[in-house]
């Protein structure tokens, strides 16, 4: 009788429990509004394990002053925003007829975002994992004060170890190293791993780090970010981390298509400001900001670039909205890779807007997942766009990580951001926008190259997928706001 007791107390006290929850997603947490109906499915059709799973993963950060910025810095910041505000204003601020062209987005993610606009920039594309890892190495070896380096995923496999042997002969030379990881994405590397480096004067921390490496309630705010930022000079930002399956060793998906840039020039600050942020978020040893807000030398790379980062942080999905207002701006072409295409309702009124405009999307996705839920949504949603006339095709060369956009063979956008919810809104991003046609053309005809490797995922092939695929894409997509 007594334990009758207890099971009916604590099914009671569940209960409750999830209606509070309801209340809180409802009336109080301010979500999209898919994201809400997903969240009430998972409290009230899994009434014990739901309770659980928000604890987990539906709970949102506090975004007033997220990085605790001083009011000095704060005031500091926006001045600089206005002055480039105030610049925009006058037409002579433009140097290219692009710049005028796409004003208004570069407008929008000032705004937005304070996304500062940078003229002098050299930029080197990389598409391949030995490239680009052959280009860090180098520049981590010549390396003469400092390296901040910021990535999702660390692995402890031979590229790990030998990351972490270059940084460590830095730090025996006197070089300052600085490493942030993400501790789910870096979940197989153990605290002992930076050891040496550790004991040589480096600096290891860890965003979101678990409780007894078991518990995280910050386990769906993950810091997706990759960079490297070298002597204030030169920097790195796109999809490659940090492990053998990104050089194409991993036997179950084969050759790794991604994409990458190597940055000399004003933008470097850009990308420092948003490490240092990050870093003293997770770090006790707080840098001063205000040391690394001095522009350096002007390159000879004369590319306009903007910085854009977004997380959960904050009320407005930046980055999702410069995607947006890419596609919106096309007039002839739209090229998009990425490994996951999980939009939400306005990313899809952009896309079939611009089709029923005339402009020619698109889109580029893996022909296996390494997700099943995404996977099988990420085919309903491009399914969905072929009835508005979308080329999607399916990567098999290997799997396709690239996070990329390219419009008109004018502007392009690259970083570290999928097209999914969490990307948008869950995970803390940052992409470099490209305002250059030298750049976007090159990107194009990597697009073109990859299309060779691809097969198109035709109206045909659509319809006649079997039941099964179907219920499975029903079911992803009706959790796609939280996937």
């Amino acid at each position: 009788m007594e334990v009758t007791n207890f099971t009916t107390l604590l099914v009671t006290i569940v209960l409750i429990g999830n209606i509070v929850l309801a209340g809180v997603v409802v009336f109080i947490e301010r979500r999209d509004i898919g994201s809400t109906w997903a969240w009430l499915m998972v409290l009230f059709f899994i009434p014990i394990g739901g309770f659980l799973v928000y604890l987990f993963l539906g709970r949102q950060l506090k975004q007033k002053n997220f990085y605790q910025l001083s009011s000095e810095e704060r005031n500091y910041l926006q001045s600089t925003v206005d002055e480039q505000i105030h610049q925009l204003q006058n037409s002579s601020f433009y140097q290219s007829n692009l710049l005028t062209k796409h004003s208004d987005l570069l407008l929008m993610n000032l705004k937005s975002s304070n996304s500062l606009l940078t003229m002098y920039n050299e930029i080197q594309i990389f598409s391949d994992g030995y490239k680009k890892f052959h280009s860090l190495f180098d520049d981590i070896r010549k390396a003469q004060e400092e390296i901040h380096l910021q990535y999702y995923i660390i692995q402890n496999d031979s590229l790990g170890k030998r990351l972490r042997e270059e940084l460590t002969k830095k730090a025996k030379e006197g070089v300052k190293v600085r490493v942030l990881y993400d501790d789910i994405g870096s979940k197989r590397i153990s605290p002992g791993f930076f050891k040496e480096l550790i004991h040589y004067g480096g600096e290891v921390e860890v965003f979101f780090p678990s409780f007894l490496r078991l518990i995280n309630f910050r386990i769906n705010n993950r810091n997706h970010r990759k960079l490297c930022i070298i002597d204030q000079k030169i920097a790195y930002i796109g999809g490659f981390n940090i492990g053998n399956e990104y050089l194409g060793l991993d036997k179950k998906f084969g050759y790794w298509r991604d994409t990458h840039l190597r940055v000399h020039g004003e933008s470097v600050n850009q990308l420092q400001g948003r490490f240092l942020l990050d870093w003293n978020y997770a770090a006790k040893n707080k840098l001063n900001l205000e040391p690394y807000s001095v522009p350096m030398e002007k390159p000879e790379g004369n590319t306009p670039v903007q910085i854009i980062a977004s997380g959960p942080n904050s009320e407005t999905e930046h980055i999702k909205n410069a995607y947006i207002k890419l596609i919106m701006s096309a007039k002839r072409t739209v090229n998009i890779q990425t490994p996951y295409f999980v939009p939400d309702a306005s990313f899809m009124d952009a896309c079939k807007i611009a089709l029923l405009s005339g402009v020619d999307v698109s889109i580029m996705i893996p022909s296996k997942g390494d997700s099943p839920f995404v996977y099988w949504a990420t085919l309903s949603y491009a399914g969905e766009l072929i009835d508005y006339g979308a080329k999607i095709y399916l990567y098999e060369k290997g799997f396709i990580h690239a996070k990329t956009i390219v419009v008109d063979q004018e502007v392009a956008s690259i970083g570290t951001a999928n097209i999914d919810t969490r990307s948008f809104r869950l995970n803390f991003e940052v992409n470099a926008i490209l305002y250059d046609e030298k750049s976007a053309k090159q990107l194009h005809g990597l697009f073109l190259q990859d299309c060779q490797d691809s097969s198109e995922y035709t109206i045909t092939r659509y319809k006649e997928r079997s039941i099964i695929n179907k219920l499975k894409e029903s079911i992803s997509r009706l959790l796609s706001p939280i996937l």
